[in-house]
């Protein structure tokens, strides 16, 4: 009877794991809440691999390969710290397989640019639209160009800094012609140290693009295009115009060589 649940589980690896060592611990909670939170009332000792098999492969057929890996994943370190927390059970995860998975290579193609641009120009909400250029523009991850802050700009060098990014790293950020047009622009309207602010949100920025960007999609009749691919796209045009793996790798941020791998495949 005192066994916690798979809920109280969850709770206690947020608040003593995640929040202490993982800058993308809000994803895990989206995570659990989409996928993992059917099982949240069962106690942790009534979850068995047979379980976990059904609800693996029921996410896979409805919401994707990738989708239901990383429930799998979320769930195994779970069940990882339950263990080293004292829970005598065995991890019901042990065993399974993955889906396989394919690294992904979308991005904007030629012709599919004008059409994008011109679906960001008939965009209604400015804020969203400026965002998925300036997305496009630095290469930057999501969560670091919605947080962007006025202090960490400067439009006189033509930098914007990161102070701690996805792997733990600073980043420096040159700062092209276009994306300083877009910073000067919005700095008219300021109305506090967020680039792009949000009176909704409690965090004071914007959070959630998912409408406007289904709207970029349709408008610009593009199909399969995430908003992560517009990191992908930077990478991919300068992978096309000659720069080369430490380049890309540099201007992504990203931590290892084989991250950039992708890139040497591009034509």
């Amino acid at each position: 009877r005192i066994e916690i649940t798979v809920k109280e589980l969850f709770d206690k690896y947020l608040e003593q794991h995640a929040k202490k060592h993982k800058k993308s611990w809000t994803s895990d909670q989206s995570q659990y809440q989409l996928y993992l939170s059917s099982l949240g009332k069962r106690k942790i000792s009534t979850i068995h691999r047979s379980n976990v098999e059904l609800l693996h492969a029921k996410i896979g057929k409805d919401n994707g390969i990738y989708a239901a890996n990383r429930a799998l994943s979320l769930l195994g370190v779970m069940f990882s710290k339950a263990i080293s927390w004292g829970w005598e059970g065995m991890s019901p995860v042990v065993g399974i397989k993955k889906f396989r998975e394919k690294s992904r290579e979308r991005f904007l193609q030629g012709d599919e640019l004008p059409r994008f641009f011109k679906a960001l120009e008939e965009e209604q909400n400015r804020d969203l639209a400026d965002f998925f250029m300036m997305s496009l523009l630095t290469g930057a991850r999501r969560a670091n160009v919605l947080s962007m802050r006025w202090q960490d700009t400067s439009i006189e060098r033509a930098t914007w800094t990161i102070h701690e990014t996805k792997n733990g790293t600073s980043q420096i950020i040159p700062i092209g012609v276009e994306a300083i047009e877009i910073l000067v622009k919005r700095l008219q309207s300021k109305s506090n140290d967020w680039v792009f602010p949000s009176s909704t949100s409690k965090s004071g920025h914007l959070e959630e693009p998912k409408s406007a960007w289904k709207r970029i999609l349709e408008r610009a009749n593009l199909q399969n295009l995430r908003l992560h691919d517009l990191r992908r796209t930077m990478g991919s045009y300068q992978a096309s115009t000659g720069a080369n793996s430490f380049i890309i790798g540099k201007s992504l941020n990203h931590k290892t060589a084989q991250a950039t791998a992708i890139y040497a495949r591009l034509n």
